[in-house]
């Protein structure tokens, strides 16, 4: 199993419209994505900068999905900081 990192900036005062992108167009395309294993997104206290890191099936899905993430549609007030692809080697 392998998984896609991913770390973002938001604009301060934009938390709300990061929000919304996530749960209107990244989570529901994600679900769609073959070879889901699972998700997880946070966000800061601050709501300036936000994580994710989803799971999947094997690496080669998680490269091509890392190779799509940097021009993915989003709101100018959100910036991709990094995109990374790693091996999960535990679990609970």
């Amino acid at each position: 199993m392998h998984a896609v990192l991913v770390t973002v900036s938001i604009e301060p005062g934009h938390a709300e419209e990061a929000q919304a992108h996530l749960e209107t167009n990244v989570i529901p395309r994600i679900k769609e994505a073959p070879g889901l294993v699972s998700g997880f997104w946070t966000r800061s206290v601050d709501g300036e900068h936000g994580s994710a890191t989803v799971a999947v099936e094997n690496e080669e899905t998680a490269r091509a999905a890392a190779e799509t993430i940097p021009n993915a549609p989003r709101p100018d007030s959100i910036t991709f900081d990094s995109v990374e692809v790693r091996e999960v080697v535990g679990q609970v």
